[in-house]
């Protein structure tokens, strides 16, 4: 079966993302919200991104008009019914994913292959709230979706072959992304690296060693970092690295997962990165930094 129609259920900042990637390969988007001012504000969100693009030269209008043309929002999970695959990125919470998982199932036909974007949650589990668990796989995009070109594929216990084989081609032909094969890990290959690499250099702040753009430049200059690992929290959001971390640490029981003292007081304070316009940096609406 060719994928022609993705439904993409959740549209914060990665589901955004997602939508109009998918879109600007020239696929049919659903996108799915819970109201209608959420689904208002990922298409706004959508559309920004693209006159950003539009102002730096690397799209036309038209290519725009195109895009968010092949992008519909709705309310109405019985629409994913018409789509061929479904990909979930809500937030990172397994009983909300499985009731999501829940009713996506009962409504798509058991060719559709239903995946999910989890950084770090089991899929075996979120399967077990199937009846069809050979048909659930990850599909975990990396931020920011359009300029990353790779996705971790997410073999849970009971993924079928043909299921693996289906989303590698989707992923690899369709939306043109390398996919990397993963066994169910918590954090899998990516999160599990990139957040002991922030949360260390969390600890060598801790310690007074250098400051956070100092620290961030040493990464990004010395190591031809795209942003060095403050700049990275920041636009992941610090609250996703905690509950990451936090995740990893209780599922590990190790040490070095064990969140920083520094991290859990910004996201108290509510200083959550780019989304909040406040993180170990300043940022605009744009989400630029100021």
């Amino acid at each position: 079966m060719n994928i022609k129609k993705v439904g993409v259920v959740g549209v914060g900042t990665m589901g955004q993302g997602i939508a109009e990637m998918l879109a600007s390969k020239g696929l049919d988007v659903l996108i799915i919200e819970r109201s209608d001012e959420r689904l208002a504000y990922g298409k706004q969100m959508i559309e920004i991104n693209l006159d950003k693009q539009i102002e730096k030269w690397a799209l036309t209008q038209a290519e725009k008009k195109l895009i968010m043309n092949r992008i519909e929002p709705t309310l109405s999970y019985d629409r994913l019914k018409d789509c061929e695959l479904v990909i979930e990125t809500i937030t990172e919470d397994l009983e909300s994913k499985k009731t999501i998982f829940a009713e996506i199932d009962q409504i798509c036909g058991p060719d559709v292959i239903l995946a999910s974007n989890t950084s770090t949650l089991s899929l075996t589990e979120l399967a077990s709230a199937t009846k069809h668990p050979d048909r659930v796989i990850g599909t975990h995009f990396i931020y920011p979706v359009s300029k990353i070109d790779l996705v971790e594929i997410v073999r849970g216990l009971k993924t079928s072959e043909e299921t693996f084989a289906r989303t590698k081609h989707f992923v690899e032909e369709v939306i043109h992304k390398k996919g990397v094969m993963v066994f169910e890990s918590p954090g899998f290959v990516t999160t599990r690296l990139i957040c002991l690499f922030i949360n260390e250099a969390l600890h060598v702040l801790e310690e007074g060693v250098a400051s956070a753009e100092d620290i961030d430049n040493a990464m990004r200059i010395g190591y031809s970092f795209q942003h060095g690992p403050f700049e990275m929290c920041d636009r992941f959001g610090l609250d996703s690295v905690l509950a990451a971390l936090e995740r990893m640490f209780r599922e590990y029981g190790e040490l070095k997962y064990r969140p920083s003292i520094v991290l859990k007081k910004l996201v108290r304070a509510g200083h959550l990165g780019v989304k909040s316009g406040v993180g170990f940096f300043k940022y605009d609406k744009d989400g630029d930094r100021i």
